[in-house]
């Protein structure tokens, strides 16, 4: 398996988490620059993945334009919000394929760390209206000591213990805030968290690490294997899993032109 590549993860996707609608709401309410009604609010979501948070936001009632690089990817998403509005298009983060000035807010989950982020900033900015924000958006674990899932991110680094996380989680150590206002294109940058949790079958909870492609293509096959063995182990006693999350977004307004 190739690092950023998901086309072979693609179809457990479907497991992964979902983002805080509280905080959802609250992010809306500062980047609606002119009190927009939701239904007149444009979205575009670039790297929409399998469309965990796109269709959140169009139950919201927001028109969505969702923007996926992978077929595979791209295509579950299709299958997912076949009965939303959403439209879908082929395209990323440094070139969108989207009009000038077309959106009110353009948003990545999970997925802005894949990104050049000084050729995507300053297509956002494109894309965007004046007024307009960008927020890039993460759900990772809050992992807290003596928790099972603590004991599980051990092993894996006793395993891999050349690890290297792409991620949003205690990994990740890039400042946002500053490279958000890197490029010139944005300005303002503001901080939002909230705690999350999520609560997942045995089955659930597993086919959200088979989604997992940073740690599979660095540990290749026989080191995956014995990853997943260890964790089935860990669950074997547990019916249901409750996972703590942490939202986590950085948003900045579009400097005009």
């Amino acid at each position: 398996m190739k690092q950023g590549d998901f086309t072979e993860v693609a179809k457990y996707y479907i497991n992964r988490p979902a983002y805080s609608a509280m905080l959802l709401e609250k992010l809306f309410l500062c980047v609606n620059t002119f009190n927009k009604n939701i239904k007149d609010f444009k979205i575009c979501e670039v790297g929409a993945g399998t469309g965990k948070l796109t269709k959140m936001l169009a139950n919201f009632g927001f028109s969505v334009t969702a923007i996926e690089p992978n077929d595979a990817m791209r295509k579950e998403g299709i299958e997912y919000t076949k009965n939303t509005n959403i439209q879908w298009h082929k395209g990323d983060g440094e070139s969108t394929k989207m009009n000038n000035r077309e959106f009110d807010w353009v948003i990545m989950a999970s997925s802005f760390h894949w990104t050049d982020h000084t050729k995507s900033l300053p297509e956002f900015r494109r894309i965007l209206k004046n007024g307009g924000y960008f927020t890039a958006i993460w759900n990772p674990r809050n992992i807290l000591n003596d928790s099972i899932f603590y004991e599980i991110e051990e092993e894996i680094k006793t395993i891999i213990p050349e690890l290297n996380r792409v991620s949003s989680g205690s990994q990740n150590t890039k400042k946002w805030e500053d490279i958000l206002v890197s490029t010139g294109d944005f300005i303002d940058c503001f901080f939002m968290e909230c705690d999350y949790i999520e609560m997942m079958s045995k089955e659930r909870y597993i086919g959200a690490w088979q989604s997992v492609n940073d740690i599979q293509a660095q540990a290749g096959k026989e080191r995956w294997d014995k990853i997943m063995d260890m964790i089935n182990r860990k669950i074997q006693n547990l019916s249901i899993i409750e996972i703590p999350y942490k939202i986590r977004a950085w948003s900045a307004k579009k400097v005009n032109n």
